[in-house]
């Protein structure tokens, strides 16, 4: 199946049931316990700064993992899983001193999610599997001074983030991905550049891509990080042709709930939904188990409030399950249409 059929698939597949994203890649990546020498492999063995926990590296020296984790996802329901991308940018890959290695890593990343996606369509004929290319936030903010004593100063720039974001998704497209997910968002202002680069990246290719929007609600005051309620993310960034918007991380479903109950009466789009497990404990471990997770989520299908629902922090494998199982039965939100005043 051709991309521009399985994009179509997709937009009625969310528009007639409520589609299940996979879960965690960092949880299912430290169930493996792995060392430096892992991470490193042979090709970077002498490399002279210390690359444990650079995930994205894995898509290189250890393809193997990643594509295993990407199956055992559509294995366990997911229709959609993505790429292993989230800090694949040259802001976020120059902690590890690798920015030169930023179009290789989206590259394979790509087509590695693309692999698995293949192998499980032909596992399971007639079933369509969708990779979406992961932009996460990168670790820099464009709204905020990480300086408490010069609140005017900025760590990085719109223009910045937008080279960043365009050399991450261009490689994400040509490697094969379905539509662009920029998630995780903290500062709307970030956001807005990633949607920048992908406006210029459609006028480079001539091509349609898809682009989900996910932000995140940083604590109980409803708002992100960089100040907006969820009402303003929204209307901060609809201005983009979007083919959906919603919430992942920082809030397990119960918290989450009432965001995507405003998000989803008031976006002209379809609505994701994808939690963490639960809160981290004491010593940063989620111990939601799958089914209490999945019955937290339950409401957001029972009031037809999503399109789309996965997982987030501390989500394996068994906690897409037992939510796919949910989403089989559920109804999808049917995206109202709203009288906008010119």
């Amino acid at each position: 199946m051709e991309r521009k059929e399985r994009i179509e698939a997709l937009r009625i597949a969310m528009g007639s049931r409520v589609v299940v994203l996979d879960g965690a890649m960092g949880t299912m990546i430290q169930k493996h316990g792995l060392e430096e020498e892992d991470y490193r492999g042979d090709r970077f063995a002498d490399w002279e700064h210390p690359v444990k926990g650079n995930n994205e590296l894995l898509s290189i020296t250890r393809p193997d993992i990643i594509r295993e984790i990407h199956l055992e996802y559509y294995r366990a329901g997911s229709d959609m899983v993505e790429t292993n991308t989230f800090g694949a940018t040259v802001i976020a890959q120059s902690d590890y001193k690798m920015e030169a290695l930023v179009d290789e890593m989206n590259m394979a990343s790509a087509k590695v999610a693309r692999e698995a996606a293949e192998a499980m369509m032909q596992e399971e004929p007639g079933r369509i599997c969708w990779v979406a290319g992961a932009l996460g936030p990168t670790p820099k903010t464009a709204s905020l001074s990480p300086d408490v004593n010069d609140p005017g100063f900025r760590a990085i720039s719109f223009d910045q983030l937008a080279k960043a974001y365009l050399q991450q998704a261009r490689q994400l497209w040509l490697g094969g991905v379905d539509v662009l997910l920029v998630e995780t968002i903290f500062d709307t202002l970030n956001a807005k550049a990633a949607l920048y680069a992908i406006q210029v990246l459609r006028d480079e290719t001539g091509e349609d891509i898809p682009i989900m929007v996910s932000g995140t609600i940083t604590d109980a005051s409803g708002r992100t990080l960089s100040g907006q309620t969820v009402e303003a993310f929204l209307n901060s960034v609809s201005h983009a042709d979007l083919l959906s918007i919603g919430l992942n991380c920082a809030l397990g479903a119960t918290d989450m709930l009432p965001y995507i109950e405003e998000l989803s009466g008031k976006a002209p789009m379809f609505v994701t939904a994808y939690p963490n497990a639960g809160l981290p404990n004491a010593f940063g471990q989620y111990d939601q188990e799958p089914e209490t997770m999945a019955g937290l989520m339950h409401p957001f299908m029972d009031r037809k409030l999503v399109n789309l629902v996965g997982g987030c922090c501390g989500s394996t494998p068994d906690h897409i399950r037992a939510i796919a199982a949910m989403a089989k039965q559920a109804q999808v939100r049917e995206v109202p249409q709203l009288d906008i005043e010119q």
